[in-house]
């Protein structure tokens, strides 16, 4: 029964045709049998013949089938052709435009099916036993056929256009979330390469500085060069770490189910920071003003992230001599950052030109964590030679 009905639904007009070969048959049967009343079977032979073919090609051209259905009957009350079993094809050519021909053939095929069964009753007049009244029940018992018939495929256009709305709809919500989905995935595929240039860059500067500094004590201060690769060993622990915590949060693909493994520094670190850099050989002066208090996690984090770049800028750029200074100012409603060196400063392009330098995307990282928390970003070279980078990041209640 299954393959029945798929096979129905694959060749629709191989069904039609087949019922129009059926109502051709019968319809033969009929012109036989009304040939007593005097039925023109001359005429009628054409007549019934475009009626069939009205049912065979009713779903590939409806609206054209139904101006032959409606000349068909135009000529049979002009010829006087009595209708019969073939006029079926009236009932169901204006279920099909109704379903689905244009509007104008709909509302034409509804006009013709309430006339349908007057003009019948007045070509062949036939005085009944109720006289006017039964003759007009008469008319009004043939006409509901018709517009049932229109109803319910009208019904069913309507049902099938909110279902295709429905479709549209999914498609485009669909669409919509493949969207938003590849704008996640951008915005955490920056994040990842923001942390991991954090992450790095930092880390192996200080390993970079320190591996010089142990080979040029090597002979002349062992003790010096062996403090040196210790720190070099620690350092690099500690980026090891980091990027485990960092391929954890990536394994999980949610921060909040990582547990240790979320690289969430905070401010009350920076200290350690600078503490890692002064070890590196970087005269540092750290400064806190204001009142401390707790900071959003994103405040926290980009707070590091700034400082621990700008002094990975300096070593870079700032030259062998170069000394830097930070400030952390809380203000009632914002955390200022201003760290200053005094070196030979950096490239134009580092800040004016978003920030590539050719190797990283430190600048580029900065401008983006401050941009995501609200704040605001400067950097450019001190009047009196070195860099100067200045952050304000606006401060909410911490819950």
């Amino acid at each position: 029964m299954q393959r029945l009905y798929d096979f129905i639904r694959r060749h629709p007009t191989g069904v039609d045709i087949f019922w129009a070969v059926v109502l051709l048959g019968l319809s033969g049967v009929s012109v036989v049998a009304d040939q007593s009343r005097g039925l023109n079977r001359l005429a009628a032979v054409p007549i019934v013949i475009c009626l069939c073919l009205v049912v065979a090609l009713r779903r590939r051209a409806p609206e054209k089938m139904l101006l032959l259905a409606v000349a068909t009957g135009v000529a049979q009350l002009v010829l006087g052709v009595r209708p019969s079993v073939a006029n079926f094809a009236l009932l169901v050519i204006t279920y099909t435009v109704a379903t689905v021909g244009e509007r104008w053939a709909s509302r034409l095929a509804l006009v013709c099916s309430l006339g349908a069964a007057g003009l019948s009753q007045l070509r062949w007049p036939e005085e009944p036993a109720g006289g006017w009244a039964q003759r007009v029940f008469v008319v009004i018992v043939m006409t509901v056929p018709f517009v049932l018939a229109w109803v319910l495929g009208d019904s069913l256009r309507t049902r099938r256009a909110y279902f295709d709305q429905l479709e549209e709809r999914a498609a485009r919500l669909e669409r919509e979330r493949e969207a938003q989905s590849k704008v996640a995935v951008a915005a955490e595929r920056a994040r990842i390469a923001r942390e991991l240039h954090d992450v790095v860059a930092h880390n192996v500067s200080v390993m970079v500085v320190q591996a010089d500094g142990a080979a040029y004590v090597m002979d002349a201060a062992p003790d010096q060069a062996r403090q040196a690769l210790e720190t070099i060993s620690s350092t690099g622990r500690q980026a090891l770490a980091e990027m485990r915590r960092l391929l954890g949060v990536l394994r999980t693909g949610d921060g909040r189910d990582s547990g240790e493994y979320v690289p969430q520094p905070d401010v009350q670190q920076i200290e350690d920071l600078i503490e890692q850099v002064r070890q590196t050989g970087l005269a540092v002066d750290f400064k806190i003003e204001g009142t401390p208090r707790p900071l959003p996690s994103g405040v926290e984090l980009t707070a590091y992230r700034i400082v621990q770049e700008a002094l990975t800028n300096t070593r870079k750029h700032g030259g062998p001599d170069a000394g830097a200074s930070v400030r952390l100012v809380y203000f009632d409603d914002g955390l200022g950052l201003l760290v200053e060196d005094d070196g030979r400063g950096a490239a134009h392009e580092l800040y004016e030109d978003g920030g590539a330098d050719g190797a990283g995307h430190g600048m580029i990282g900065m401008r983006e964590r401050v941009g995501m928390v609200g704040g605001t970003l400067d950097a450019g070279p001190r009047p009196g030679g070195g860099f100067r980078i200045s952050a304000l990041l606006p401060l909410k209640p911490a819950h």
